[in-house]
């Protein structure tokens, strides 16, 4: 079914009964596509009422079919602009309802989407994208349009709790790894993997496993395994090349699908808003758990690292890169600058002499155990205090709290960092304070980038992007593919755009919606419809991260070439191959057929089958070293 959306009460009163009446009529509503009106509170004995919609230029009659003392249906207005809606025989204010063309309803997102396509500048593209969609709403006005862009939609996705909560858990977030990053915790995990690194393969695999370890944050990530393992593996002869892509593929792919993470603030903050946008009332930690598994590309890439690691094996440019280090001992081209000065980079992670694994280990263990713990507090209160006693892990998952499970770890592992760094006299009480702000500042970019997404999400919903773009597709696209296609298109935007956040931060609120309106028009079962919601979900996080991984301009890709020390273009063309080989079995082999019911565990392990025969029947190994 078309979504209905909330509007404005208006109070009516009949002149000669003495009952109480609701109705409700949308303010916006778009030409041609239906409007709901629902009025509740009739008397049995009356089988149909009046409404009048018109302007100074015409006027509109509609006898609305009264079923159970309730009239719900919707009408469809053919003109544009303002209208009085009037209840003949009703002792009712007048309201007001604005018909749209519908073509102006996709305007924002699509010129947010332009823009950063054109700029690459993804808050200036949303601010825009948001303006103009303020304008809309009001009546074209300018400059209404514009103090309705910061006092309505920029305040209102301030002031909503689960929204504060967010801001609050991500600030949290970055002061924890603000200190354990200057402290060299991080370093000091990193420091124990790279003990294991004695051949080629040992050297891959510690690579590998240092990115899932360093798993909290993607900057840092790159940056601490890059830094960290290049001279051991130009020791071993692996090339740089292989170095930045193992580093650039356990990035943003473990630190999008961890329970806990920098991201995890983020995604759930889109993920808690498009429910809103669609009025379901799932938990958006429950529903981010069980999208897991349908995120194939993070999950396959993790997976075809390790495959490669093990082999040894390569093709493509690739293979020539490896070639070259290993029969040559050069592990970058000889007309490469790879010397340039990364002390600025590195020294964020604290003193090499300070570096102990406990001081990482811990307050990130304190997080990801009290998370789990506080989630299993706030689910069982809630169930016991709903009366229910006979309950699975499920459904204590699906009525914790999220927000407090994030903010109470969170908080715990800060002051857990903090007495650490200073018991052991690593840095000074305002050195402590001074790391933890540098981990806050961190996150003001990622909370701009996310208020301005809240923001226009709320004018995509008062505008009604989704019900048009849902009439414009009507029968023509069948909700199974949905997954695919969103995130196809994910992976464009953020390839062009070279940010997964920015590509999530637009593409959310348009996805759930789709998603859901698409879905009602085939009639989909509960089931089925959940289904095609996961995917639609999973397919904008992980297309983005596809997208990121493979642009030449993405954050993550640019610090995975910095920090390993590699050609930046050495690296997006070594990288590439891989990339799309994964992300085109991905949408082939996943996307698709699990949103016909398919098993996404039974998707993964025949995809990471087929990587194994394309690594035995194509990847070569480098050969033997050449004395």
């Amino acid at each position: 079914m078309l979504r209905i959306l909330k509007t404005v009460l208006v109070f009516i009163l009949l002149s000669n009964l003495n009952f109480a009446q609701e109705v409700s009529i949308s303010k916006i509503a778009l030409q041609h596509i239906p409007v709901t009106i629902k009025v509740t509170g009739i008397p049995d004995t009356i089988s149909a009422i009046i409404i009048k919609i018109s302007n100074p230029d015409i006027q509109h009659n509609f006898e609305l079919t009264v079923l159970n003392g309730i009239v719900d249906t919707s009408i469809s207005i053919p003109g544009t602009g303002n209208y009085s809606v009037e209840f003949p025989g009703y002792e009712v204010e007048k309201t007001s309802l604005r018909v749209l063309p519908g073509l102006f309803s996709i305007i924002p997102p699509l010129l947010a989407i332009f823009l950063a396509l054109l700029l690459r500048q993804v808050i200036i593209s949303l601010v825009l994208g948001v303006y103009v969609g303020s304008v809309l709403v009001y009546d074209y006005n300018i400059i209404t349009g514009f103090v309705r862009l910061i006092d309505t939609y920029i305040v209102n996705a301030l002031v909503d709790e689960s929204h504060i909560q967010i801001i609050v858990f991500t600030f949290l977030f970055g002061g924890m790894i603000g200190l354990i990053s200057k402290s060299g915790g991080t370093r000091g995990i990193a420091n124990v993997l790279s003990g294991f690194a004695r051949t080629r393969r040992s050297g891959m695999i510690s690579t590998w496993l240092s990115g899932l370890i360093i798993f909290f944050d993607d900057y840092a990530n790159s940056l601490i395994v890059g830094n960290l393992m290049r001279p051991l593996t130009d020791k071993m002869r692996i090339s740089r090349e292989k170095l930045a892509f193992i580093v650039d593929a356990t990035a943003a792919p473990v630190a999008s699908i961890m329970i806990v993470s920098s991201w995890i603030g983020y995604e759930i903050g889109l993920i808690q808003d498009g429910l809103r946008i669609i009025g379901s009332t799932e938990n958006a930690y429950d529903i981010f758990l069980q999208t897991i598994p349908y995120r194939f590309y993070p999950i396959l890439m993790l997976i075809f690292v390790f495959m490669i690691a093990y082999t040894q094996r390569d093709f493509g440019l690739m293979h020539k890169a490896e070639k070259r280090a290993v029969e040559e001992g050069k592990v970058s081209a000889d007309d490469k600058n790879i010397t340039k000065n990364l002390s600025e980079v590195s020294e964020i992670f604290g003193n090499e002499d300070k570096a102990r694994w406990y001081n990482g280990i811990i307050p990130v263990g304190v997080m990801i155990f009290g998370t789990i713990a506080a989630l299993y507090y706030t689910g069982v209160t809630a169930l016991t205090d709903g009366g229910v006693t006979d309950y699975s892990f499920r459904d204590i998952i699906g009525n914790s709290d999220p927000y407090k499970a994030l903010l109470w770890s969170s908080f715990s592992a800060c002051v857990v960092a903090g007495l650490m760094i200073l018991s052991q006299r690593i840095m000074s009480l305002s050195e402590t304070i001074d790391a933890w702000f540098i981990g806050i500042r961190s996150m003001m970019l990622a909370l701009l980038i996310l208020t301005l997404a809240w923001a226009i999400g709320a004018v995509t919903v008062e505008i009604k992007t989704a019900d048009y773009i849902v009439s414009m597709i009507d029968d023509s696209i069948n909700p199974r593919f949905l997954p695919v296609i969103v995130f196809l298109a994910c992976a464009l935007t953020s390839f062009s755009t070279g940010t997964s956040w920015g590509t999530m931060a637009i593409m959310m609120p348009i996805a759930i919606p789709l998603a859901h309106s698409v879905s009602g028009i085939y009639n989909f079962s509960d089931v089925d419809s959940m289904i095609i919601l996961h995917g639609v979900i999973s397919s904008v996080l992980a297309g983005s991260v596809f997208g990121d991984h493979c642009s030449p301009i993405a954050d993550t890709t640019i610090l995975s070439s910095m920090a390993s020390g590699c050609d930046h273009m050495d690296h997006v063309r070594t990288q590439l191959p891989y990339a799309i080989l994964v992300g085109v079995l991905c949408m082939l082999l996943g996307d698709i057929p699990t949103a016909y019911g398919f098993s996404p565990y039974l998707s993964v392990l025949i995809i990471s089958g087929i990587l194994a025969l394309v690594l035995y029947f194509f990847g070569k190994k480098p050969g033997t070293v050449r004395q």
